[in-house]
Order: C-alpha cells, then structure tokens, then sequence
C-alpha cells in the first residue's frame, strides 16, 4: 500500500530544480506509483501559478508534466476549509488537504503551518521512509 501525501508547492520547486535532491526522490516515488498523491483544484492552481514564476527559471514543459501527471495518476479530493489560523492563506489548500484524506503534509516550510503531527519537512519523511 503506497503511502499517502499532499505536496507543498516547494517541495515541486525544488524536485524540478535539482534532479539530485531528497524532493526529486520524493516525486520519484509518486511518478514510480510507490507513494499517493492526493490534490485538489485550488492545489493544482497553485502548482501551475508558482512553478512558474520566472525566479525559479523552470522550463514549462516541465511544469506541464508534473502537473498533468498529478492530474492523472494523484487522487482527487475536495476538502472542506478549516478555521484554523494560517500564517499564509495560500497554504490552507494543502493543510485541509492532508487533514481531510489524513496524508502527510510534505513542505520545507513547515514554520507556515500549525503544529500538527501529520505536517513533515522532507528530510523527516525520508528518514521515516528510508529514502
């Protein structure tokens, strides 16, 4: 049974900048089947508008592909919105996500989120997983 996770965007950002990364890996596992990723519209939306901003240079096709392949082979949901406070509104997509299909939250920025123990940085879920 693969494991179940939400994606912060700049886990994706760093996945499609540097080939070699824990996040790489991390998007490795989901294109070889072996973790799911779960999504909703406004997370989709999300992916599409900051991937690509012209700071982080990465080439459309990329970002084409990536997205398409959650549209595809992710799992679509639609969670209710929480009232939790959130330090940055754009993240609440991600944490109602997680916290309705009970996944881990992936995310390098996890000062951004409550403290919640289904919220992991990348390095903490490698090491959980052995990657």
């Amino acid at each position: 049974m693969a494991v179940k996770v939400v994606l912060d965007t700049n886990i994706l950002i760093s996945a499609l900048i540097n080939e070699n990364g824990k996040p790489r890996k991390i998007l490795n596992l989901f294109y070889d089947k072996e973790i799911a990723l779960y999504f909703a519209p406004d997370i989709i939306e999300e992916y599409k508008d900051v991937l690509s901003r012209k700071e982080f240079n990465i080439n459309s096709e990329k970002i084409g592909k990536v997205v398409n392949a959650v549209r595809r082979l992710g799992i679509h949901t639609e969670p209710p919105k929480s009232i939790i406070a959130m330090r940055d509104e754009t993240d609440r997509i991600f944490y109602d996500t997680a916290k309705s299909a009970g996944t881990w939250l992936i995310t390098g920025n996890i000062k951004h989120y409550p403290v919640e123990p289904f919220i992991i940085t990348v390095s903490d879920f490698c090491e959980k997983y052995n990657i």
